[in-house]
């Protein structure tokens, strides 16, 4: 899973959100250190919606443009949680190793 689907998933955790609220929830999850640009995010939202991680929740005008919001799936949480996991044995792999050499 890449950075910015595995943000874009954690965004999605809280609440459906529209784009923008996902470029920002995502940015504020990584501490500014993942900022996903526009067209990042569109093909990563269909691809996910398209393996059912994510799915559209509602579309709503606003200024005469739709608006559509996206919300994680079932299977969307469970992969995240995978990943979270997975991520977090592999730090603790360098984290031991830190701690043996004082590093």
């Amino acid at each position: 899973m890449t950075e910015a689907t595995y943000f874009i998933l954690a965004a999605l955790l809280q609440a459906p959100l529209h784009g923008y609220g996902i470029i920002k929830r995502a940015g504020e999850q990584s501490a500014g250190r993942v900022k996903i640009a526009v067209g990042t995010l569109y093909g990563a939202l269909d691809r996910l919606v398209e393996a059912g991680l994510v799915a559209v929740d509602r579309e709503e005008v606003v200024d005469g443009r739709p608006r559509r919001y996206y919300r994680v799936t079932d299977d969307g949480v469970a992969a995240v949680r995978e990943e979270a996991v997975r991520l977090q044995q592999a730090a603790r792999v360098v984290t031991a190793q830190i701690g043996v050499v004082g590093a």
